[in-house]
């Protein structure tokens, strides 16, 4: 019997009844957004409440395709450096996600750090919280769903992206990256904003090895920069040619406390 992911976070990150959470995601989504075929995006994965604006913004700005590879940090230990489920589907009050097993395997197939484990998704958030705004922009997609270890190094992440790009190359349709990723953590607004406008010139550059060590020389608590590496090391040899800022907020604008916040920024890679 193939494996079902339960929601883990529902009723806590975003609304676990089915109409309510419909109905946010849709308000969370601009109308009359420019919406265009990228070839990646950048979501921030926290409570809808804070950062649901933002991607909402990010996935109103693109063309969702059949089948979305979503990669997530894991903000708990996992055994092998990049996590894959490769059958079976993962649950939202909005109905079940089936998992594209033969893309799965083909990414598994040319990545030997890669490994099938879905106990390493089973708590966690990152890559549940995208589901919501996936299903509704576009009804009956389909995932694979990487969790990605803090141990990863950047040879290891131009490796996961080397191997996204090129289990992508065999698909007549080409699937939608999304990095899963907030921004820095608990510190003020001013220099969260400061720190992560950092990162963000950096993947606005295309540049994956500078934001891998812009964020660890300056110190930016960007929980999914590696995600974000590996998604950007993939665009680039898709053909990515340049990254927009879509949108950008911190916790304080919805709190009104701008003394220890969380940033949060969307952008679309074409």
């Amino acid at each position: 019997m193939a494996a079902v992911r339960s929601a883990a976070v529902a009723g806590a990150f975003y609304p676990g009844e089915a109409a309510t959470l419909r109905r946010m995601v849709e308000g969370l989504l601009p109308p009359g957004a420019d919406r265009r075929s990228a070839i990646a995006v950048v979501s921030p994965h926290a409570g809808y409440v804070y950062s649901g604006g933002v991607a909402g913004a990010v996935f109103a700005s693109v063309e969702v395709p059949a089948v979305v590879v979503i990669l997530g940090p894991s903000h708990r230990p996992i055994r092998p450096l990049f996590a894959l489920m490769n059958a079976g589907s993962w649950e939202t009050p909005l109905g079940p996600v089936p998992v594209d097993g033969s893309l799965a395997d083909d990414i598994l197939a040319g990545l030997p750090t890669a490994a099938e484990d879905a106990s390493a998704h089973a708590r966690e958030h990152s890559l549940e919280v995208q589901l919501p705004f996936l299903q509704v922009v576009r009804p009956r997609v389909s995932i694979v769903p990487i969790a990605v270890s803090a141990r990863a190094g950047y040879a290891d992440l131009s490796a996961l992206g080397e191997a996204l790009a090129s289990a992508f190359q065999t698909r007549k349709e080409r699937p939608l990256l999304v990095a899963s990723t907030d921004m820095s953590h608990y510190i003020s607004r001013a220099e969260a904003r400061t720190k992560d406008f950092l990162a963000i010139e950096a993947i606005r550059r295309l540049d994956p090895r500078g934001l891998f060590d812009t964020v660890l020389g300056e110190e930016i608590s960007m929980c999914g920069f590696q995600p974000a590496v590996a998604v950007l090391a993939a665009a680039l040899i898709l053909g990515a040619t340049r990254a927009e800022l879509v949108a950008y907020a911190t916790s304080a604008d919805r709190t009104g406390d701008d003394r220890e916040v969380v940033g949060y920024a969307g952008l679309r890679i074409f």
